[in-house]
């Protein structure tokens, strides 16, 4: 079978088995290198120890010097003589391959083979006579050795008179690294166990940590997170089973007002998030952070029955709240058109009704009497000088509501001579500063909420105030953030909406000073929202 075939986990316990295996061979033969090389100097040592010790025996020196002087004596006599046996002697007791001592022709006088007593050494011995101790790796009649030769002096004086030539073989330094070697391979060997069960225990590890799936497959998932994570308008953060994030895309940092890096914990995120992560809802929750309403779902994530961790996406609901609170602005002018459209088809069918009786009299009184009251009936203190019909109509449906709710709703200060240009930042804006002075009003002495409207060029400045308690003191700088909310029935949407429109068109919306014994009053300024008065009249 292709190696290149094998599971992930085979091929890394493959790869790793192959390492300790070099690894384990290049120490073994370096140590066994070493040791060859170490005993070989051993052996050398040694070689030169006892060729030094013989050499200054004094019976050795006198025996030699005797030899050197005389002719030279016959293999028999030399074979009996005190040299050979004492050169015999020192070679058992050190186990040396060999001690030959010559005379200063470089004649044997001692050598292991007496046969080949008092014939020439086979090897030079020219350094040795000389004077100079000499140490080689050399091969002579006994074979490969370690060898020293040293000089052997006159009694009392400086005359050489032979050598002492000593040699450990080869064998024994052999013999010596591989006693030393064996040691070494056992450790080798347990090494090379250990190296299998932590190779085997590596590999399980990697196993369990992708899985089970091959590089291929982890590569293609990660393009696949990638495109996806990147590639989607929500924000989408990553916990581990630990509670620590795995990774975010930047929407979800964007929408969460903050950083998520990857290793933050869980305490380190907005609390809305830890909600839905340690209680995950059936439904998305809705959630305010920062100045954003946003949508947060927690799902876990589970493999073979593990828990890998959870998955939050985070979608942001302003906009989709802006959107709502203007189609109900536009759905209450809608209602109000249809009511009105009802009342006049009403009081014409009563006019004519008059007129058709003759009784023209009491059809101009009942005129009159329309004039004086609103569209619907009822008399708005103001409406007469708001010129423009769909913010009459508009103002007019508000007023209907807050008086269902036991609120008069009145006109202040009116100077709009313009038409509204933008009639759905117009009304988003007026419509969520309205519903939150009646509300404001509702249960107080008076209950009333009065709206002035001013045209600045083409500039409207928008002023709500109400007869409630006002703001507290302590939401006076955060009643514009999302999730502020003033009374119980508010969400904390509607004046964070108000701000984000104000500021959208390059306007701004603000709480006035409290006056005390008064309720709030809030300001917007919508720049562009008016048609400047100049080019009404030109139409």
């Amino acid at each position: 079978m292709d190696p290149r075939r094998w599971p992930f986990s085979r091929q890394v316990l493959a790869v790793l088995l192959l390492l300790v295996a070099v690894v384990l061979a290049v120490g073994c033969g370096g140590s066994l290198y070493l040791l060859r090389q170490q005993a070989a100097v051993e052996s050398r040592n040694r070689s030169l120890d006892v060729a030094r010790t013989l050499a200054e025996d004094d019976a050795v020196r006198s025996a030699v010097t005797a030899a050197s002087d005389a002719d030279p004596l016959p293999n028999a006599q030399l074979q009996d003589g005190p040299m050979q046996r004492e050169a015999e002697a020192v070679r058992t007791r050190t186990g040396a391959l060999f001690v030959v001592v010559t005379d200063d022709r470089g004649l044997r006088l001692a050598h292991p083979n007496p046969a080949l007593l008092g014939r020439r050494v086979s090897t030079d011995p020219t350094q040795a006579l000389a004077g100079r101790e000499v140490v080689t790796d050399e091969t002579g009649t006994l074979g490969a050795s370690a060898r020293a030769k040293v000089p052997v002096y006159a009694p009392g004086s400086a005359r050489v008179v032979g050598e002492v030539s000593v040699g450990v073989g080869a064998a024994a330094v052999a013999d010596r690294a591989r006693d030393a070697l064996w040691p070494a391979l056992a450790v080798a060997a347990g090494a090379l166990v250990v190296g299998l069960v932590g190779a085997d225990v590596l590999a399980r590890r990697l196993r369990r940590l992708t899985h089970g799936l091959q590089p291929e497959e982890l590569g293609g998932i990660l393009q696949a997170h990638d495109a996806v994570l990147h590639g989607i308008a929500e924000g989408v953060v990553s916990l581990g089973p630990d509670g620590r994030v795995v990774l975010a895309n930047a929407e979800a940092a964007r929408l969460l007002g903050r950083p998520v890096p990857a290793g933050s914990t869980l305490e380190d995120l907005p609390t809305a998030v830890r909600h839905v992560v340690d209680q995950p809802p059936a439904v998305p929750a809705t959630a305010v952070v920062g100045d954003r309403a946003l949508v947060l779902s927690a799902r876990r994530v589970e493999r073979n029955g593990r828990l890998l961790g959870h998955v939050v996406t985070v979608a942001d609901r302003t906009d989709v709240e802006l959107l709502t609170r203007q189609l109900d602005a536009v759905r209450a002018v809608g209602e109000v058109l249809r009511a009105q459209r009802h009342e006049f088809a009403n009081r014409l069918h009563l006019v004519s009704g008059l007129l058709e009786t003759g009784r023209a009299s009491e059809a101009g009184n009942y005129v009159r009497t329309l004039l004086a009251t609103g569209p619907l009936g009822w008399r708005v203190e103001g409406l007469d000088a708001v010129a423009d019909p769909y913010l009459q109509a508009f103002v007019a449906a508000k007023a209907a509501h807050a008086r269902e709710r036991q609120v008069v709703l009145a006109l202040g200060e009116v100077s709009v001579a313009g038409r509204v240009a933008d009639p759905v930042d117009v009304t988003t804006v007026l419509g969520n500063l309205v519903d939150n002075a009646v509300a404001a009003a509702v249960g107080s002495a008076g209950a009333r909420v009065e709206v002035d409207l001013v045209q600045e060029g083409s500039d409207l400045v928008l002023a709500v105030s109400d007869s409630g308690d006002g703001v507290p003191e302590g939401l006076r700088d955060s009643v514009f953030e999302v999730g502020v909310t003033t009374g119980d029935e508010g969400h904390g949407i509607g004046l964070g909406l108000v701000r984000q429109v104000a500021r959208s068109r390059g306007g701004d919306a603000w709480l006035a000073p409290a006056v005390p014994g008064q309720g709030a009053v809030f300001v917007v300024r919508l720049p562009g929202a008016l048609t400047p008065v100049h080019a009404v009249e030109v139409s």
